[in-house]
């Protein structure tokens, strides 16, 4: 279990700087850590996770994929606050 808060940590990290980079402007690097948020988000293991968490993980894709790279900023931080939140607490 532990190393999967370390990897749901890790995710919160990825999704916060693809929040920054689509903010910034950056979006080679925002289009670089959502590659890696997409990987990573595979990694976790789904059995050990809560049921909502599991709906975040499973709406990650198409977060990520909208047109609108605003609204994708703040999605992603908004599911990075969420997935640090549970990988502290858990």
């Amino acid at each position: 279990m532990k190393k999967n808060n370390q990897e749901i940590a890790s995710l919160s990290m990825d999704l916060k700087r693809v929040a920054l980079g689509f903010w910034g402007g950056s979006n080679k690097t925002a289009n670089l850590f959502t590659r890696q948020a997409l990987r990573r988000k595979e990694v976790i293991d789904h059995r050990s996770v809560k049921v909502y968490l599991m709906k975040f993980l499973n709406e990650l894709p198409a977060i990520l994929a909208q047109k609108d790279k605003k609204k994708v900023a703040e999605d992603a931080l908004m599911y990075s606050t969420i997935f640090q939140n549970y990988a502290t607490h858990n």
